[in-house]
């Protein structure tokens, strides 16, 4: 984690954001969407919003355990927000890093639907107490 460390010597501001886009990738692997099949079907997430909240340090040993919940998704699942926790092994809440996003044709360039075998696996990822469904 070293290369994670600023000059202050705790965890630099935008390593958060990197914690939490491996996090979302392996929520999507763990749902039965891997990176294969993106590329298969020239698919890909991409974010409209990064927010990051920053509670308490994280410092150059502590071990970390990032949490992902969808908070937000439109009915067809074509646009989506994720709520990341970022907690130290003593349990603390370091971080929240908020993300909107939706998919997009990496050929075309141009917001796509998913195919409806990767619709129902997203759907069923963890959804937070507060989820809603929107059409924004």
């Amino acid at each position: 984690m070293w290369s994670q460390i600023d000059a202050n010597m705790h965890m630099r501001h935008s390593a958060y954001a990197d914690f939490a886009a491996q996090a979302r990738l392996t929520l999507l692997d763990k749902a039965g969407m891997d990176a294969r099949q993106f590329l298969e079907l020239h698919i890909g997430p991409i974010l409209f919003r990064e927010e990051l909240i920053y509670l308490r340090e994280v410092n150059a040993n502590d071990t970390l355990r990032v949490t992902c919940e969808m908070t937000k998704c439109r009915p067809d699942g074509s646009r989506w927000s994720i709520r990341h926790e970022i907690y130290r092994k003593d349990g603390t809440k370091s971080a929240i890093v908020n993300v909107d996003g939706a998919w997009i044709d990496t050929k075309q360039r141009k917001l796509v639907s998913l195919p409806e075998e990767l619709m129902t696996k997203f759907k069923a990822i963890p959804r937070s107490e507060d989820f809603t469904e929107t059409t924004s």
